[in-house]
């Protein structure tokens, strides 16, 4: 029989997992591996999905989100592949500087915020940088079942084209790929004039290229809920600033390099989360009171809800002012 999975705080499922391979792809981009560590099959995901990896920092504990990127048909691995950022906020630098082979570490169950739309007639794929990671278990996905799909992918350089070479060799006429330093670039218009009724697209990368995508479906007739995308957002620092949750009854600070949601996790607070990113709206939180300002950078509250000041997401959002009252 297999282990009982583990219990996370709200709800969210961990399983304790060991690195069973770390391999450098190139001078920014590292893939790692792991197994269970109590030698059973994952649970099953879908192509899209991604895990929060929590990372024990020292005094501190580091949760990311990443996209699984392996294939969704092989249960006896996950895989993840991590861009280093030197001016970001830790979590990848100490997966590239501190965790090797053998390392114990704890994941949690899949979450797909960005799945195929399996209605689709075609797919079309378009990367920029780390943000092929999602699409490699899609085109896994997609080559079992004997979907149409082709992937359009934007690199700074050829040495900083991670799978590139890979792509190229096994889909020769699916892939494309494009070369920053080399004046190249993805020539979306006509991409997108030239697909048949049906048609999904999907785009991972940079938020520039993103709301680009968007933007440019938008304008030539495109339906929305034909155009998918995913982007994670890293909390910004910020000054610091006070918050009384109720429930909790306690009062907490927040550091300026930590997020509302760290605080709380930090302060023994029972928070939720899925994406840890502002996509997902699990850590969706009601505002009591308020005097001062708020600085949403979420994905999920739209315009009127961040204009109320009734709603904050605590992963990603923050607070200038004197006082903030949460239903926490």
């Amino acid at each position: 029989m297999s282990a009982a999975p583990q219990k996370a705080k709200a709800g969210a499922e961990k399983i304790e997992v060991t690195v069973s391979a770390v391999v450098p792809l190139n001078p920014l981009v590292t893939r790692f591996e792991f197994t269970r560590r109590d030698g059973q099959p994952f649970p099953p995901f879908s192509a899209g999905a991604h895990t929060v990896v929590e990372m024990r920092d020292g005094a501190r504990t580091r949760l990311n989100p990443y996209s699984l990127m392996s294939d969704p048909g092989d249960s006896s691995i996950y895989a993840i592949s991590v861009r280093r950022d030197d001016q970001g906020r830790g979590g990848s630098l100490f997966l590239h500087n501190q965790v090797k082979v053998g390392d114990p570490m704890t994941i949690t169950y899949p979450v797909n915020l960005f799945p195929l739309d399996l209605r689709g007639r075609k797919h079309v794929f378009l990367a920029g940088g780390i943000g092929i990671t999602p699409f490699l278990a899609m085109i896994a996905h997609l080559e079992r079942m004997g979907g149409a799909w082709e992937l359009h992918y934007s690199c700074r350089s050829r040495e900083l084209g991670t799978y590139v070479d890979e792509l190229t060799y096994k889909h020769p006429n699916k892939v494309h790929v494009y070369f920053d330093d080399q004046d190249q670039a993805i020539g979306l218009e006509d991409l997108l004039d030239g697909q048949p009724l049906g048609t999904h697209v999907y785009v991972c990368g940079p938020k520039g290229m993103i709301d680009w995508v968007h933007a440019t479906a938008a304008a030539h007739g495109w339906p929305d809920e034909n155009v998918h995308s995913e982007e994670f957002l890293a909390p910004q620092p910020g000054k610091p600033f006070e918050v009384r949750l109720c429930k909790s009854d306690i009062t907490i600070q927040v550091g300026e390099h930590e997020s509302l949601l760290e605080a709380m996790e930090r302060c023994g607070v029972d928070a939720p989360f899925l994406c840890r990113g502002g996509a997902c709206g699990q850590c969706e939180t009601d505002v009591i009171s308020s005097d001062g300002d708020f600085v949403h950078r979420d994905h999920w509250l739209d315009d009127d809800e961040h204009a109320s000041g009734k709603k904050i997401m605590p992963c990603v959002s923050r607070f200038v002012g004197k006082t903030l009252v949460l239903d926490r």
